[in-house]
């Protein structure tokens, strides 16, 4: 039957050579996938023709416009039309060129592919014309050509992207979600060629510059702010007198984040080959190994790694995007990465103390040996006096030390049973490790994880606070500036009437810097900077989600962040207080992120592991 339906369909439709621009269109999707994909090839067309000045301003996320200037070399004159031809480049000549590709573009497709899809007009000087040509294009077809004055460089504009493809144009992302990809990108260039002076505007509003000074530091500080920065490793030099090794033709240079700074993903490894930006994973891992049993289970460092080696031992035809690379001496290229960034850990990241974790801010904090937290990092030392809207009295606990194994209990006061409804009846017996309450049932033991507990006792006071509209809310003396990542930057402001919703008072403050005017009465003991920052992290995580599940998301983060911390020393009455409120939850069995707030050892299992049975 499928053969028949074979012959039949050739019957109707006979074998034949697609029109150029059908096949233009079809190219156009391996080559530009959303308004990324254009930036990212008109930069590196810029680059390419040797531009010290780069402007990209994007409208509507890149689908109403996207314009990239230059002041570099300009298209000629006589050469404008034939750029936007399929596999017309100035880059290459011979297959022989192929085995060592020295620039960015080579392929000869991503002009002609853009042009496919969307408005172009393009308006170039080259170097030693006397004035400019301006091209408009029509999904592939020319338009207009006039002679024009304009300064040497080109203006590429691209608008209406996807205008003739419909469906395309249907599956983009929103508004929000393009223009974060089109932050991490730009930033990501930025730090490859501080040379290059970048500007990057929204709407009218610039998100991103640096200055073209070459300084590597200066172009970090404009991505992660200066408190993140100075706190930065550049990658330490080998042994010149250590014996060769069959990396040597390999260097590996950058910066990497000391153990203390760390991310929930991997979206701040960022690798360069010969100067582009790639995408490999076994690299990636690289990095991560050299830091192994340096950081918390499920956290990922910070690196910016260029490496150089020569052009003919990397292959970067392997894609048309061109983020994907393959190289001759891959064993070699991963070893070298690896042994760079545990060198430089090994000799200039200072022993941290026994009990402390440092948090981006640069604090130390005891802890004990586990949090119970999912994110240890975040864990800090929670403060003195009453902590708001709980009804617990927090001031007489004191913070644990580090291993401590005692029992402790409040002999003076008399016996109390608690629980009979949702939670087994119990008394306190005292507290274990400064993390767990023990209580006592009728048939044995209960330990209570002080944190869960807690975490699930202000998510579900949250949550109803949320379903009246009267989260309370508390402003902060002086504000706290958070500067982000501009990915980050963007989604923390397309999530702001969200955050203000739920008790956060966050004003912009300058390109990716925002100012915190106030946040939700259960932080108010804590530090609002790490607060947002743990937020943002968060919101990270999640693909498109609903924005039901973003508040839910963030309700989490904030009573996680607010909740007793393991290492708190809790008095009889506070434990007593804790155990109460858990039984009035609606859940008390779970902390909101699944895990169990409580484990049963009966007398049976006792016996067991005593002998008697």
């Amino acid at each position: 039957m499928s053969l028949c339906l074979v012959i039949w369909y050739n019957k109707i439709m006979p074998i034949h050579v697609l029109p150029d621009q059908l096949a233009s269109q079809i190219a156009a999707g391996e080559v530009v996938e959303r308004p990324y994909s254009v930036v990212k090839e008109l930069v590196e067309n810029a680059i390419d023709a040797g531009a010290t000045t780069i402007n990209i301003d994007i409208r509507g996320g890149g689908r109403e416009s996207i314009q990239v200037a230059d002041n570099g070399c300009g298209i000629p004159a006589a050469e404008i039309e034939l750029a936007f031809m399929r596999h017309a480049t100035s880059k290459l000549e011979t297959a022989e060129d192929l085995a060592a590709i020295h620039t960015l573009g080579f392929r000869g497709e991503a002009l002609a592919a853009i042009a496919a899809v969307s408005q172009v007009t393009v308006v170039s000087r080259a170097v030693g014309e006397s004035s400019g040509t301006r091209l408009l294009l029509e999904g592939g077809h020319k338009v207009t050509r006039e002679t024009v004055g304009a300064p040497q460089g080109t203006v590429m504009a691209v608008e209406n992207l996807f205008y003739n493809v419909p469906a395309r144009r249907k599956f983009l992302k929103s508004e929000a979600a393009e223009r974060r990809l089109i932050d991490e990108f730009v930033s990501r260039y930025a730090l490859a060629y501080p040379q290059i002076r970048f500007r990057l505007t929204h709407n009218g509003r610039i998100s991103f510059q640096t200055s073209g000074n070459g300084q590597v530091l200066d172009v970090l500080t404009a991505v992660y702010g200066p408190e993140i920065a100075r706190q930065l490793l550049p990658l330490t030099e080998p042994d010149p007198e250590a014996p060769a090794i069959s990396e040597k033709a390999i260097h590996v240079t950058g910066y990497i984040g000391p153990p203390s700074l760390h991310w929930a993903n991997r979206s701040h490894i960022s690798l360069f080959v010969n100067g582009r930006w790639i995408k490999d994973s076994s690299l990636t891992f690289a990095v991560i190994q050299a830091y192994h049993t340096l950081l918390p289970v499920g956290r990922y460092p910070l690196g910016i790694l260029f490496i150089s080696l020569p052009a003919e031992d990397v292959d970067v035809n392997v894609h048309p995007t061109k983020v994907e690379v393959r190289f001759r001496h891959a064993n070699a290229v991963f070893g070298a990465v690896q042994r760079a960034v545990r060198q430089t850990l090994l000799a200039e990241t200072p022993l941290r103390a026994m009990g402390a974790w440092s948090v981006p801010g640069g604090a130390s904090h005891e802890t004990a040996d586990w949090g119970g937290s999912l994110v240890p990092p975040v864990r800090r030392a929670p403060a003195a006096g009453q902590q708001d809207g709980l009804g617990l009295d927090w001031s007489v606990g004191d913070m644990g030390t580090r291993g401590e194994t005692a029992v402790s209990a409040d002999t003076s006061q008399p016996d109390v049973s608690l629980g009979g409804g949702k939670l087994p009846i119990m008394r306190v017996v005292g507290q274990v490790g400064a993390s767990y309450i023990i209580t006592e049932g009728p048939d044995g033991l209960f330990l209570i994880d002080q944190h869960a507990a807690h975490e699930r006792i202000l998510y579900e006071q949250f949550m109803a606070q949320r379903a009246q509209d009267k989260v309370v809310s508390q402003g902060l003396v002086s504000g706290t500036a958070v500067h982000l990542p501009p990915s980050q930057a963007t989604l923390l402001t397309e999530n702001l009437p969200l955050l203000q919703q739920l008790g956060f008072e966050i004003e912009p403050f300058g390109p990716n810097a925002f100012m915190v005017r106030a946040v939700p009465a259960i932080l108010a003991k804590g530090d609002p900077a790490q607060a947002v920052t743990a937020v943002v992290e968060d919101l990270e995580q999640g693909q498109e989600p609903l924005a039901e599940e973003i508040e839910a998301r963030i309700i989490r983060r904030v009573c996680k962040t607010a909740a007793v911390k393991a290492g708190q020393t809790l008095s009889r009455q506070e434990m007593e207080a804790m155990i109460r409120q858990l039984e009035a939850c609606q859940n008390p069995h779970t902390c909101p992120h699944g895990r169990p707030t409580l484990i049963y050892l009966s007398v049976a299992q006792l016996a067991r592991q005593f002998g008697r049975l």
